[in-house]
């Protein structure tokens, strides 16, 4: 049994997402197995080229299990169906290259406005306009999400008063429950690169800054329109409803690659600027 961490497979040649709910995982020899009372057999897990382990509901992971995941340097996640919700992280020998590169960018100013710019443009696929500061930018996107919101409410004919926090506003928790779904899977993917969910370059000042300048880049063509649909059909059990819908949403349209991707193009240093 190795008892070093050798030099693991990059994370661009690993797969990106391994998840499993209600399964039991262990370590035999060299390798990683899940199974449950119902499996046949058991499911040998590729470890050494899983980039993130993702345990739903129902898992169970031995200890062995657990260090032959750090052995190979993929990362475990504790987390809600498909990823609606985020519990728990482990990394423990996680590669500092990436954070420290998100640290630069965040401390130095210009490259900053670089990387704010860039969010504008994956949000609503066109540049922000020049000459303006981190702050302007975050004025414009706000002005832009209050249209965005209007339009949806138009759209589904409902009643809107503007955004808030009132849970007891049917409309205001499924919008709610759907981002706050969609803020688990983003952090989820934040912590499966290397990434620190705290430093933001358009939000600033929560330990979930990054999230929700990742959230943002497409909340507005996902979820957020999916809340509005869902509450359109009927106000009753909204918060169930549309974690559920969220859940099959993430899966079907394969959303954690593609915030994989929108990571991979806001560090990229040919990007938007």
């Amino acid at each position: 049994m190795r008892d070093a961490l050798p030099y693991p497979m990059p994370a661009s040649e690993r797969i990106s997402f391994v998840y499993f709910e209600h399964k039991s995982i262990d370590r035999d020899g060299s390798a990683l197995v899940a199974f449950d009372k119902s499996s046949i057999g058991k499911i040998e897990v590729p470890i050494g080229r899983t980039l993130i382990l993702m345990l739903g509901p129902g898992c169970r992971i031995s200890h062995a299990g657990v260090a032959l995941c750090a052995l190979e340097g993929a990362t475990l996640l504790w987390v809600g169906e498909f990823g609606v919700r985020l519990y728990a992280a482990a990394n423990p020998r996680g590669n500092s290259e990436r954070l420290l590169q998100q640290a630069s960018m965040r401390l130095d100013e210009t490259k900053r406005l670089v990387a704010a710019k860039r969010l504008f443009f994956e949000m609503f696929q066109e540049r922000a306009p020049d000459r303006r500061s981190i702050e302007q930018i975050r004025g414009l996107e706000g002005a832009r999400v209050k249209t965005i919101y209007a339009d949806l409410a138009n759209s589904h004919q409902v009643r809107w008063t503007g955004r808030s926090q009132n849970m007891g506003d049917p409309l205001n928790a499924s919008i709610s429950a759907a981002t706050s779904a969609l803020y688990g899977l983003c952090e989820a993917v934040i912590l499966a690169l290397g990434y620190s969910p705290a430093i933001g370059f358009v939000h600033d000042g929560d330990p979930r800054s990054f999230v929700f300048d990742l959230a943002d880049t497409i909340k507005f063509e996902t979820v957020v329109p999916l809340a509005f649909g869902i509450f359109a059909e009927s106000p009753s059990d909204i918060e169930r409803r549309v974690r559920v819908a969220c859940r099959d949403l993430f899966f079907r349209e394969s959303i954690a690659e593609k915030l994989v991707l929108t990571l991979e193009r806001l560090f990229c240093a040919n990007g938007i600027d």
